[in-house]
């Protein structure tokens, strides 16, 4: 279907503006930006309620596409890739909202995406829409399973049979379901105390009427709640908004007090402010300036003073003889599918293999900045082996003056034979994350 030229648009109905913004985040995830920018972006001066459907809608979407695709395919006579990008996503739009959002009544669902094809793509798109989703017929069913355990899953869930696979040979059939239901689920808002103390945080948010529990493992607090920056403690840099994984990331990094510490990919900057609340010093690298203004940002907010920013490559480090490295490189990012709906979508085997390629040479350079005595830290948020344990073992194997060296200041179930942190979303309820400890023998 060619693209019709969108009529001029007056003013957006009050169905149609959470449409749109989620349609137009949707566009520009798919143009490479990531989501939560593109979602930013796109909910402009939303009213809250109608940013809340904006943002359930375009990661419902993300998080369910495959399934809704299944729903619609038949419905296209002429083949779904002959349907353009553009009306594939108000399609999924409106899938969305018929099979999985109860609160909205069918007639709504439809009328507001046919309204948003009308004024995205024109009259044709907008007719064609309507047809489409009455021959939906509300509520459909689930696709039927296929012989193929992994593209059923894959197609159930919406996540690459590929990966699906490799989840599959590790943790078993039924694993693997929790895994992918959890990465389908919407993630929590979790605080970490960064001016104030946990208690004393919750304290606040509970005086405020704000509810707070404890996160797993006391690892910060859950909130309910939609805008952090609204929240009491913004301000005074009370908090950090950061999941519970990476929290105990720093606490197995287990800093000694007064120790002089490298954070060598450290924007957002939450493992960096939990660090310096017992190290002397903390030097933030960061290379990308974007992310090295967020750093330098949150750092003023909510820091100790004892923070330092560094625009530096974590392959080049700054310095040397350091008592603490912490390296969270990157990573495909496999344990944040929950939080970041659209990664499921941009990971591949090729990437995998460059990103452990990647990952190898920045273990071998950050090594020589860490002291005689001192601590490497490698933490990835991924599920992957060949990010994970593998890489360490290849690491260790090359550099035998290091060696594990697990902290006691996490729960035993979180650590692995070898003494490693491993966090799994379907067992722990948190972000899947991974951290290695290692200590460097004085010469």
């Amino acid at each position: 279907m060619k693209k019709a030229q969108p009529p001029a648009r007056a003013a957006v109905g009050s169905g149609l503006a959470p449409r749109l913004a989620a349609y137009r985040a949707l566009r520009a995830t798919e143009c490479g930006q990531p989501f939560d920018q593109s979602l930013d972006r796109a909910l402009g001066g939303l009213p809250e309620a109608d940013r809340r459907l904006a943002h359930e809608l375009a990661a419902g979407v993300l998080r369910q596409r495959n399934d809704l695709d299944a729903r619609l395919m038949p419905l296209v006579h002429r083949g779904w890739t002959t349907v353009q990008p553009e009306l594939r996503d108000i399609l999924r739009l409106g899938a969305y909202q018929l099979t999985a959002l109860d609160r909205v009544p069918d007639h709504a669902a439809v009328s507001t995406t046919v309204e948003l094809a009308r004024a995205e793509l024109g009259e044709a798109a907008a007719r064609f829409t309507n047809a489409l989703l009455r021959g939906l017929g509300g509520r459909a069913a689930p696709p039927a399973a296929s012989g193929d355990l992994a593209r059923h899953l894959a197609n159930r869930y919406s996540h690459p049979p590929w990966l699906v696979r490799r989840w599959l040979d590790h943790f078993g059939a039924a694993e693997t379901e929790q895994l992918l239901q959890w990465n389908n689920a919407r993630p929590a808002l979790i605080l970490q105390p960064a001016r104030d103390d946990l208690a004393g945080l919750q304290r606040r948010l509970w005086e405020r009427g704000v509810p707070a529990q404890r996160a797993p493992f006391d690892a910060g607090l859950i909130v309910e709640a939609h805008r952090p920056t609204e929240l009491p403690g913004f301000d005074e840099g009370a908090f950090m908004v950061q999941d519970a994984a990476q929290a105990l990331v720093s606490r197995f990094a287990a800093v000694p007090d007064g120790a002089t510490v490298y954070d060598a990919c450290a924007a957002p900057g939450g493992k960096t402010i939990a660090m310096g609340r017992t190290a002397r010093r903390v030097l933030a690298g960061e290379l990308k300036r974007p992310r090295v203004r967020r750093l330098a940002t949150n750092l003023a907010r909510a820091g100790s003073g004892r923070e330092f920013v560094v625009l530096a490559s974590a392959d080049h480090p700054p310095c040397r003889d350091v008592d603490v490295v912490l390296v969270d490189a990157p990573c495909l990012g496999t344990g944040t599918f929950s939080r970041h709906p659209d990664a499921r979508w941009k990971v591949s085997v090729h990437a995998l293999d460059r990103l452990a390629e990647q990952q190898a040479v920045l273990l071998a350079s950050v090594a020589g900045a860490v002291r005689p005595g001192g601590w490497l830290v490698y933490a990835t948020c991924s599920l992957e082996p060949e990010e994970n344990e593998i890489q360490v073992d290849r690491f260790l194997a090359a550099h035998p003056d290091f060696s594990r060296d697990p902290a006691p200041r996490v729960p035993a179930e979180l650590i692995t034979a070898a003494g490693d942190l491993l966090l799994l979303p379907h067992r722990h309820q948190l972000d899947g994350a991974y951290a290695a400890r290692l200590w460097r023998r004085p010469a």
